[in-house]
C-alpha cells in the first residue's frame, strides 16, 4: 500500500496516510483538528546520485523542499 500526503483545509495540517490506491481520493479526517475533507496533495521527494569523486548530490527535490526556489532568502518562500 502506498503512503499518500494530505493537507487539511481547516487548519492547514499536512499528514501522511497509508491507504489502498482505491482510497487515495476518498475524504479523510484531519488527525489534528478532526475536520472532514482533507485533500490529497503532491508529495515532494528527493533523489541523490554519486559524483565522480564519490560525494553525493541532490538531483531532484531537496532536504528542505526548496530545490527549485528562485528566492534569495527563505523569508520569501511560498512553500511553507
Amino acid at each position: 500500500m502506498p503512503v499518500y500526503e494530505y493537507r487539511c483545509g481547516q487548519c492547514g495540517n499536512r499528514f501522511d496516510l497509508l491507504r489502498r490506491m482505491a482510497q487515495a481520493d476518498e475524504s479523510v479526517a484531519c488527525p489534528e483538528c478532526q475536520a472532514d475533507g482533507a485533500r490529497r496533495v503532491l508529495s515532494i521527494f528527493a533523489s541523490f546520485s554519486k559524483t565522480a569523486d564519490g560525494s553525493t548530490r541532490a538531483t531532484a527535490g531537496s532536504d528542505g523542499g526548496c530545490a527549485s526556489c528562485s528566492s534569495s532568502s527563505c523569508a520569501g518562500c511560498t512553500a511553507k
